[in-house]
């Protein structure tokens, strides 16, 4: 069993309670534990078991009282509640401090909802958490692919909820998805939604658009996704659904792109920041592909080496330009970009975007040189 203590100036590491035991009863444990004394107040804790394994034992949590041995402040909780909260299910719950004359947050069920093109095909061979974090804190790592609701799978697409409690987050900001495997794997993720259980609204989407390969050279991938955009009412919403199943009647005419990437030969020419693409054609532009898994190199956009990415998208016609850029974070984000080569799988044709300067700036456009 581990907890986490979560202060108004930031929370505490995972407290394993192995070792820990004070004193012992048939029914009730004592343990001794010391936090920072930087955490501040005290406003929520996590209690959860650490394990991931499917055949580890329930435990059954009756009643939580803590107590600051110095000033004798007391909290204290009846949860009445067993972990896992369901077979293969959510090995954690939160609840909230309440102190005496301050109020206390109160405990949400979120909805997640995961939209990707191949996850519920490959969810026996992988592990996938993630953590949601808010203006209030985080949720900590919350398992996606062991208790899934309102599964949908399409030829292509698909989509299924998770369904987590937690102490009341505020405004979403971002979530970080953590990819392991002991296999081969590629995992093909578009977006997240999350929202309140209770409200229709706001809901907060986390564009993705990235395949993640999974292997014995990456067995683990953390990849962290800033919120995109929020939907705040219902008119929203529907304009969304509505390109959501333009998008599906498009899937049987997905494109393969093949993306290389030449960083130049000049002192200072890599960068760390995230690189971003968006492809034009002359029928239809592409969404925005964070180019973050290149097939050679693990640490992508170095000086004077090639990184090629593999994309799909819906058939953009002949291409003629694309926007590229970075996120401008990191130590030496500036980065020497020296061309652009596209093959369109669909057309067997390469198109080729010089560009021979520095990309200072959030996005830049590349207009095409030309194809063969």
């Amino acid at each position: 069993m581990v907890m986490v203590f979560y202060g108004s100036n930031g929370k505490s590491n995972p407290v394993s309670m192995e070792n820990k035991v004070e004193h012992q009863t048939e029914s009730q444990i004592t343990y001794d534990i010391h936090l920072p004394s930087n955490l501040g107040m005290l406003y929520k804790v996590r209690l959860g078991l650490q394990s991931l394994e499917n055949n580890i034992s329930q435990l059954s949590l009756r009643h939580f009282k803590i107590q600051n041995t110095s000033t004798l402040d007391t909290f204290s909780l009846t949860i009445n509640k067993t972990l896992p909260l369901s077979p293969n299910g959510d090995r954690w719950i939160e609840f909230p401090i309440q102190w005496p004359l301050k109020e206390a947050f109160s405990v949400v069920t979120y909805h997640l909802t995961v939209f990707s093109r191949n996850i519920l095909n490959e969810r026996n061979l992988v592990h996938m958490t993630a953590c949601i974090y808010g203006t209030h804190g985080d949720t900590g790592d919350r398992s996606l692919l062991q208790s899934l609701q309102n599964v949908q799978q399409g030829e292509k697409n698909e989509s299924f909820l998770v369904i987590m409690d937690a102490i009341d987050l505020g405004e979403l900001e971002k979530i970080v998805l953590l990819i392991s495997t002991k296999t081969d794997c590629k995992l093909d993720i578009k977006k997240l939604h999350v929202q309140e259980a209770a409200k229709e609204h706001p809901i907060y989407v986390f564009e993705v658009n990235e395949e993640f390969s999974v292997n014995a050279n990456k067995p683990k991938i953390q990849r962290e996704i800033p919120g995109s955009f929020v939907i705040r009412g219902a008119k929203q919403k529907n304009d969304i659904d509505n390109n959501l199943k333009r998008e599906g009647s498009q899937v049987k005419n997905l494109t393969e792109y093949t993306i290389k990437v030449y960083t130049g030969d000049k002192r200072g020419a890599g960068t760390d920041a995230n690189v971003h693409i968006t492809l034009f054609g002359n029928e239809d532009k592409s969404e925005v592909f964070q180019l973050s898994q290149s097939l050679e190199h693990q640490n992508p956009f170095e000086r004077r080496k090639v990184d090629t990415f593999k994309i799909k998208t819906k058939n953009l016609g002949s291409l003629c330009s694309i926007e590229i850029g970075h996120s401008g974070k990191g130590f030496a984000s500036g980065w020497f970009l020296e061309k652009v080569e596209i093959t369109d799988a669909a057309r067997n044709s390469i198109h080729c975007f010089n560009c021979n300067r520095s990309v200072d700036q959030s996005i830049i456009t590349l207009y095409m040189l030309f194809s063969f």
